[in-house]
């Protein structure tokens, strides 16, 4: 990295914090030491030890340290351990007699908690770093798509089980909590990418239409490699020698004034100077970026276009979508809303591509007006029982609707589970809070809150524990993701061959609660009767066998299941969404266990959520697992039972149950 300290005086009183570090580039690094009387002696030691008493590494330091080679400092790409000084947290120093901060002096019992949740955090954060790139160099250079896929997999992992232990620590710290920053670190530490070799065109394993919801996921998978930059480039070899620069790729996010409406036409504006708060608004200059552009638009080299678009869900994110190839077609410099000048390059979508941002465009309209949606039925056919609409689309034929059937949006039991050990609310009266040890559902969660602060969940584990009705905590208590509701805006439509099926207006992003499967709980002899009748497909078993994957990231615990009894859920007759969901070999949903608990009765919920990305207009599907010997089929079944498996996914099984 090429930014440090330097030039900082050290502050004649330690405890003031009211001074704020000037901080300059190392290439101006002029270190200045404070007198012996004003602070504490300077002590310089290389990053990996030896240290002096009293004295010890911080993360990602301190972990086992694993030999890298000399990163080429002319490269383009984030390939540095350093870690922001913001994300070190600094002691308070004890108040004076006479300063005008006063700071109340914990006790022997809140010192020693504290300093075991550091010990603690410091070990996971060792543990998180030992792990087995499996990446070989030639994978690193070229990709494939599972390859892309097992990246960016492995970085949301990564990042939710860091952002779980941001969550966990003090509310009022001083840590910036940028999980996805340190996630990609530690990736790019351990050589966890692909597709670093730069190139002109399509990245291998990245498909038109995929989305990310973080800049560095573009650089882990060679898409666009400057995590802050809109435009990416190298220079093109002449022989021996390094020839002129070209544009690969460009970020279009709203930063600039650029005209992003037209789906198949983009009018972007070039970089560098905005106005600041060390420097006013002036004129572009034809270097860096837009020199690459305009070189890109004379030899008419393809370039890559991501656009950046505001995530409905979390209003202060954004969700990028890769958009394909475009190529510039005009060049020009105008007046910008600053008035100085600005470079504008027109880009033309190469045609027969997939759509990706028209889709986009298309949801836009027609959640502005949802009769302008062709081929659709009903507006929500959840009748108001789900607070956000569910539509019901044909585009294929002339169908107007599935089988009658009830909807529920939950789960029905003639009888819920009797616990063994009697269970207690916890007695948190506002919202359960993660990193609170005496909350009792935290407790039965193993101690870590099982969801992200904003809902996402941060592994999968045997068995979740969310808030009852019997907790006084409030209705939107964190620990209550899954009673909630559903979220996005989901779409039953009719698929070609595959009866009907479901999917999202909106982006998915991985660990999403999406819905859970609601139904009758029935017995073995409902179920037998029920498969015998053709409708197998709206049985849901939890005591088959599913095909195993690793979602968590590598240093966590078991992900098997650990459920009390097996159940058997019938949504032919009444269900919700969850019903329409079709089976694949390689699906992009997963189904986890929940239980919450009511006047010392528990009650199963199934419940679906993302296992990766899933972008807008994606059939949402799941895994309906292979029945185990003692399962009881129906007299007689076609093939034992098994249907025609249509997922067409590269690792299809050919049938399923």
């Amino acid at each position: 990295m090429e930014g440090g300290l330097g030039g900082n005086t050290g502050p004649t009183n330690p405890s003031d914090k009211s001074k704020v570090l000037d901080v300059k580039p190392l290439r101006t690094l002029v270190p200045l030491f404070p007198e012996p009387p004003e602070g504490p002696p300077f002590v310089c030691v290389p990053p990996n030890g030896p240290f002096l008493s009293g004295f010890s590494p911080f993360f990602p330091f301190s972990g086992q340290q694993v030999s890298q080679p000399t990163p080429d400092l002319n490269q383009n790409y984030l390939n540095s351990t350093a870690v922001p000084l913001r994300s070190v947290r600094a002691e308070p120093a004890p108040a004076s007699g006479n300063g005008s901060h006063k700071h109340k002096s914990a006790g022997p019992s809140s010192v020693k908690k504290k300093a075991k949740r550091r010990k603690d955090s410091e070990s996971v954060l060792t543990s998180l770093m030992n792990f087995n790139p499996g990446i070989s160099l030639s994978e690193r250079d070229d990709g494939n798509r599972q390859l892309v896929e097992s990246v960016l997999l492995r970085f949301d992992a990564l990042r939710r089980k860091l952002s779980q232990m941001e969550d966990a620590k003090e509310l009022h710290s001083s840590i910036i909590k940028r999980s996805d920053l340190k996630a990609a670190n530690m990736m790019l530490t351990k050589g966890v990418r692909t597709n670093m070799k730069k190139r002109i065109g399509v990245v291998p394993g990245v498909e038109i239409g995929d989305i990310f919801f973080f800049r560095m996921e573009l650089s882990l998978v060679g898409l666009h490699f400057p995590s802050m930059a809109g435009i990416d480039y190298m220079a093109i070899k002449s022989g021996d020698l390094e020839g002129e620069r070209v544009a690969l790729s460009i970020v279009s996010s709203g930063g600039y004034d650029d005209d992003a409406e037209d789906p198949d036409v983009l009018v972007y504006s070039g970089q560098g100077g905005s106005a600041s708060r060390d420097k006013e608004a002036s004129d572009q200059q034809l270097v860096r970026g837009n020199l690459a552009l305009e070189r890109s638009f004379h030899r008419g080299n393809e370039v890559r276009v991501i656009r950046g678009l505001k995530d409905n869900v979390h209003q202060m994110s954004k969700v990028y979508v890769y958009d394909g190839l475009y190529k510039i077609q005009e060049s020009w410099m105008e007046k910008g809303k600053s008035g100085c000048n600005m470079f504008k390059y027109k880009l033309g979508r190469i045609p027969g591509q997939p759509a990706a941002f028209a889709t986009w465009k298309s949801i836009q309209k027609w959640k502005e007006g949802l009769p302008s949606r062709a081929g659709l039925i009903i507006p929500d056919l959840t009748s108001g029982a789900e607070s956000t609409p569910v539509s019901l689309v044909n585009e294929v034929d002339d169908e107007k609707g599935p089988a009658y059937f009830t909807y529920s949006p939950t789960i029905k039991y003639s009888k819920p589970f009797k616990l063994v050990q009697p269970s207690y609310a916890c007695s948190c009266h506002d919202a359960c809070q993660p990193g609170n040890s005496n909350c009792s559902c935290i407790q039965k969660n193993g101690g870590d809150f099982p969801y992200t602060t904003n809902g996402v969940l941060a592994c999968r584990k045997p068995m979740i524990y969310e808030c009852g009705p019997t907790c006084p905590c409030i209705r939107n208590c964190k620990n209550r993701v899954i009673q909630t509701g559903l979220k996005a805006h989901l779409e039953v439509f009719k698929t070609r061959d595959r009866g009907w099926g479901l999917r999202s207006w909106d982006p998915i992003r991985a660990g999403t609660f999406i819905c859970e499967y609601a139904g009758e709980v029935i017995d073995e002899t409902k179920a037998r009767q029920e498969s015998g009748d053709g409708e197998s497909e709206y049985i849901f078993h939890t005591n088959r066998l599913y095909e195993s994957f690793k979602w968590n990231f590598e240093a966590e615990s078991s992900e098997d299941f650990d459920i009390p009894s097996p159940v058997i859920i019938s949504s032919k007759n009444s269900g919700n969404v969850a019903r329409f969901m079709n089976h694949s070999c390689t699906p992009n949903v997963f189904w986890q266990p929940v239980m919450y608990e009511h006047n010392n009765e528990a009650f199963l919920h199934i419940a679906f959520f993302a296992k990766k990305h899933i972008p807008p207009m994606t059939e949402l599907t799941f895994d309906y697992g292979i029945p185990q010997s003692g399962e009881t089929q129906a007299d007689n079944p076609p093939a034992n039972g098994r249907k025609k498996c249509l997922c067409r996914s590269p690792k299809c099984r050919g049938y399923f149950y």
